[in-house]
């Protein structure tokens, strides 16, 4: 692998495990696809750093399990904008 793609993976999953955030906000904040960094921190970062992975793993799990919730916030937004 890329010794620049192992920095950025190391990188991403950093910034995901300081922050606790999403794949997609961590992505705007490297500039990258959120593809990429979903790629990097479910592939690459196993390669690299098992135990990061895991932590990594752990946030991901729960982010996928309210996203749920998220959408149903972002919808009553988004209705209420509508009859204002």
């Amino acid at each position: 692998m890329n010794q620049l793609v192992e920095e950025r993976v190391l990188k991403a999953a950093n910034y995901i495990i300081k922050n606790n955030t999403t794949v997609r906000k961590t992505a705007k904040n490297f500039g990258v696809s959120k593809s990429t960094i979903h790629k990097d921190v479910t592939e690459r970062l196993k390669n690299l750093n098992l135990s990061l992975y895991s932590r990594v793993k752990i946030i991901m799990e729960a982010n996928k399990a309210s996203r749920h919730i998220h959408g149903g916030q972002a919808t009553k937004i988004k209705y209420m904008n509508y009859q204002n």
